[in-house]
């Protein structure tokens, strides 16, 4: 006889064995979403045949552990299609991934964007005809033989740690997997094949390149309909393009991952810069400024060499081997030790926009998101340790102002603990990670553990921005360090007249001021808010008789500190006005002969149209009350 438990539900079996789904009916749980189940807190299929007692719960598909079910099984059935469409073809490892799924694949004949219509016709005749889903448990031996073809299967088998098992089945296709999955292919519907990448074996850009197919898949035909309407906005508001549209940044093939910042984009670039310097100096931050190479030894000590240097790039001068800089703290540190602190001194917060260049490989390059050089807005603080948690705050609250006060955006936050490839020593991580933990707890603020994902020399809270199409971006991070102020002799005198270490605070808001620019334009779709608008003021004359006018007022709003252009073009009025609204531009002034000999503006704003007439002291008054967090 075997007994289950379900919260406050108990049966009782009269069998040596019992089948989860029959188990599940028999507690009479709603069977309508069911996809898998939880024994004993281990997810299983449905199928499963269990001899002990245990406690059960159903795991539907609109729970977070079923949709993921529902990928996986839907990257099985996309492999399955690839099969019968490319007949000889074999498969890598194809996940459930963020927002769907992707199956790495040696076709044996090139597949592009325009075969994933033929591919998901197959997958929804397969799905049509419900073909079943099962499961075996075998020998590493066993299955070597079942995928002896397959170099791919056959090394993940033999890279597993365990003498057996376990390979589904669907048709003619059979998979190596952990599961769960589906119990059969008629449970996936709400499916669409994404786009085509490529994809080095196991990221080894030594291996050979397969191709990736991305998709995904949900419970529901209406979730599937919204996250495509989703992607269809995301496409629009794409930076790369809204960036060449807006003249804001270029890429180019002479410097693959190294974007070219045009005027506008200047514009963008250094309103930003001034803000951050406002707040920093509020904040009792002070600015240095260092070099982009240092000598290699220098990297050495700070551990970056050999936890960091597959992403340096390296040079020599002199004969003697030196790095471009990946990071700021080495030299931030340098700074602090060129003369003796007391403890009067701290915290010191040693701020620096750092440009730094990391080693990236081209097939993750993306615009302005994923970069070879880019713009940290770093610091570095150096504070005695039992002062951790009040400088913690004090950057959680210039976090919260930057990303929800000034530009809106919602956020989470996540603490990674020590990676396996790290520094110092169990005690020294303890009491970083508790450090944290504190500080978080102390404010309420809810967060997720990221376990093994700290800094190799500290343990960090992460701040991640979730932008206006519900997308999230890791932005700002907080690193404790107990390790770099050690390693290279960082003291300061306490008021006992002793010789302390401080610990070391790594921190950014940004992140990268490039990538953050990319995420702003995506945010806004390219609508930037008035303070930070690359073109503020639009001036539009009617004909040539008004240009005289129209510099008048460029030059009196540059004065002003308004960023303005004026449209000289021999274009109609329409034309003009529209070519401006596709800019973007907060406001257009349309000046015709009425507001030259009236010493008005005729002012269109950005989303409300036409406002009407105005002088030049009401239009100055309509400005001074758009929100500018630097004034």
């Amino acid at each position: 006889m075997l007994r289950f438990k379900h919260e406050d539900k108990t049966i009782e079996i009269n069998n040596d064995s019992a089948n989860l789904h029959e188990v599940i009916k028999s507690l009479g749980l709603d069977s309508k979403k069911l996809i898998a189940a939880k024994f004993n807190g281990e997810l299983s299929d449905l199928s499963r045949t269990v001899t002990t007692d245990g406690e059960i719960s159903p795991v539907t598909t609109d729970s977070p552990e079923g949709l993921e079910i529902i990928r996986h099984s839907t990257a099985h059935l996309m492999a399955q299609a690839v099969l019968r469409l490319y007949p000889g073809s074999h498969f890598g490892v194809g996940p459930a991934i963020k927002d769907g799924f992707y199956y790495d694949i040696d076709a044996t004949s090139t597949i592009t964007e325009e075969d994933l219509p033929k591919i998901e016709a197959e997958m929804r005749k397969i799905s049509g005809k419900g073909e079943p889903v099962t499961r075996e448990d075998m020998s590493k031996s066993d299955a070597l033989k079942i995928f002896a073809d397959d170099p791919y299967k056959t090394e993940l088998i033999t890279d597993i740690d365990s003498p057996t098992v376990s390979i589904y089945r669907q048709g003619e296709y059979a998979d190596l997997c952990r599961g769960p999955h589906v119990s059969d292919a008629s449970k996936l519907h709400n499916f669409k094949l994404l786009s085509i990448a490529g994809a080095y074996w196991r990221g080894d850009e030594h291996n050979k390149m397969l191709t990736r197919i991305y998709g995904t898949a949900f419970a529901t035909p209406d979730e599937l309909k919204e996250y495509l309407k989703r992607l269809e906005e995301a496409k629009l508001r794409d930076h790369r393009k809204l960036g060449k549209d807006l003249d804001l940044f270029s890429l180019h093939e002479e410097g693959p991952g190294f974007p070219f910042f045009h005027p506008k984009g200047m514009a963008i670039m250094n309103t930003l810069i001034d803000f951050w310097r406002r707040e920093h100096i509020r904040r009792g931050y002070t600015e240095i400024k260092t070099p982009q190479i240092l000598d290699r030894d220098l990297w050495i000590r700070s551990g970056h060499w050999d936890h960091y240097r597959e992403n340096m790039y390296v040079t020599e001068i002199d004969e003697k081997p030196y790095a471009i800089k990946p990071m700021n703290c080495p030299g931030s540190i340098l700074v602090y030790k060129t003369q003796l602190r007391s403890y009067r001194d701290l915290p010191m917060r040693l701020a620096e926009l750092g440009c730094v260049h990391r080693h990236e490989k081209s097939g993750v390059l993306h615009g302005l998101m994923r970069v070879r050089c880019f713009t940290q807005d770093d610091s570095h603080t150096y504070i005695e340790p039992s002062k951790i948690k009040e400088e913690v705050l004090a950057i959680m609250e210039l976090d919260r102002y930057v990303y929800t006060d000034v530009f809106g955006f919602k956020y989470t936050v996540e603490l990674s603990t020590r990676p396996a490839d790290s520094m110092g020593t169990d005690e020294q991580w303890n009491e970083a990670e508790a450090a944290l933990k504190d500080a978080l707890e102390s404010t309420n603020t809810p967060y997720t553990i990221n376990p093994g994902d700290g800094a190799f020399y500290g343990p960090k809270i992460d701040f991640h921005l979730e932008d206006c199409l519900g997308r999230t971006w890791q932005c700002g991070t907080i690193q404790l360090d107990f390790q770099l102020p050690g390693r290279f002799d960082v003291t300061y005198r306490g008021d006992d007249g002793a010789e302390h270490t401080p610990v070391l605070i790594h921190r950014v808001v940004f992140g990268s001021i490039e990538r953050f620019m990319g995420i702003l334009i995506e945010h806004y779709a390219g609508a930037f808010p008035y303070w930070l608008a690359p073109v503020q003021v639009k001036i539009v004359p009617i004909s040539d008789s008004h240009a005289d006018y129209a510099k008048e007022l460029h030059d009196m709003f540059m004065d002003w500190g308004i960023r303005s252009e004026v449209d000289y073009r021999n274009e109609k009025l329409g034309r003009k006005i529209r070519d401006a609204q596709m800019q973007k531009v907060p406001y257009m002034l349309v000046i015709g002969d009425k507001e030259k000999e009236s010493c008005t503006v005729g002012v269109r704003e950005r989303s409300k149209g036409d406002l009407g007439s105005m002088s030049l002291e009401g239009f100055k008054e309509l400005l001074s009350k758009e929100f500018n967090p630097i004034h």
